[in-house]
């Protein structure tokens, strides 16, 4: 049984305001809103899944709106940047969108060999969009309001400090899967499954930065795919034997999760590909509803009541 990983799951974020998040990553980003649910854990406050037209594994961003929070602090130990893979020579068209939305973005750079533009969400998450032309999987949503040529193809790349590389590096690469593919910058770039865009980590040492603490505008956790409960629970082996405690496995209902901490401090997770964010909902209408999973649905208005409302933004 194989113990690496495939590439990046999901990630998922805190953000703040609800609607505000809403309107941004569907209004603005154009990424489809496949699942709207609630915190399993705090079933007080939503869960949104923005993916492409199907949810495809690799294509996920999700946020924990939590209003409440203060804002996140970067540090060593947090994932610093999320960097979301755009077809290639769409960076034009992406700096005039985030521009007419008001949307502050940095100058283009060159990370990798890959022209990238830097830029932050309402709450400050730190973003970038990378031109790619890797082959991966990905469906179009035709009632986006970015044409399907420019749509966000989904994770390219997360971006970590650490105090020390040393340790996490011997995770990725001895227990995960990883090679190193290069340094720059400061950087370090590790791929995992042959590399390419959604299978990629950064590392930077930052032996004198304080530690990052979450809030909104952080990442709270980077999900790495497995394809099912036989590889997760023999790498979740791998890992307990290298000291990390992963949990148990928790059933997330639309995929199935182990949770760990690296030796930096940041939180990871492992997911199945499946069963999928269509086993509960038509692939026509994901999205269009507060879904639950069976174990919370029998507190739905409890539930409800403590949600705040909200407004799909128009095409």
């Amino acid at each position: 049984m194989t113990t690496s990983v495939h590439g990046i799951h999901h990630v998922t974020c805190i953000a703040g305001d609800a609607q505000e998040n809403l309107n941004f990553y569907v209004g603005v980003m154009g990424m489809r809103l496949v699942k709207k649910s609630v915190n399993q854990d705090a079933p007080d406050t939503y869960h949104f899944f923005y993916a492409d037209a199907a949810g495809t594994p690799g294509t996920d961003l999700t946020f924990f709106p939590w209003p409440q929070m203060a804002p996140g602090r970067l540090g060593t130990g947090l994932t610093v940047e999320v960097a979301l893979a755009v077809p290639a020579g769409s960076l034009p068209y992406w700096q005039a969108r985030l521009n007419a939305h008001g949307v502050v973005c940095g100058e283009v750079e060159l990370r990798f060999g890959e022209s990238t533009l830097p830029f932050r969400d309402p709450h400050g998450l730190a973003l970038a969009l990378v031109e790619t032309s890797d082959e991966r999987p990905f469906v179009p949503w035709l009632q986006s309001p970015v044409p399907p040529e420019h749509q966000v193809r989904g994770m390219h790349a997360v971006r970590l400090w650490e105090r020390r590389l040393e340790i996490t590096e011997a995770l990725l690469t001895g227990r995960m899967g990883f090679t190193l593919l290069g340094a720059e910058g400061g950087w370090q770039r590790y791929g995992v499954d042959g590399g390419g865009s959604g299978k990629l980590i950064d590392l930077r040492a930052m032996p004198g930065e304080r530690p990052g603490t979450w809030g909104t505008g952080s990442v709270h956790h980077v999900a790495w795919r497995v394809r099912d409960t036989a590889e997760e629970m023999a790498l979740a082996g791998t890992l307990a034997g290298a000291g990390l405690q992963p949990t148990s496995q928790i059933d997330r209902f639309w995929f199935k999760s182990v949770y760990f901490r690296e030796p930096g401090g940041t939180l990871f997770e492992l997911a199945t590909d499946g069963p999928g964010f269509d086993r509960d909902e038509d692939k026509e209408h994901l999205g269009e509803s507060l879904i639950l999973p069976p174990w919370l649905e029998q507190h739905r208005r409890a539930i409800e009541a403590a949600l705040p409302p909200l407004v799909m933004p128009r095409r």
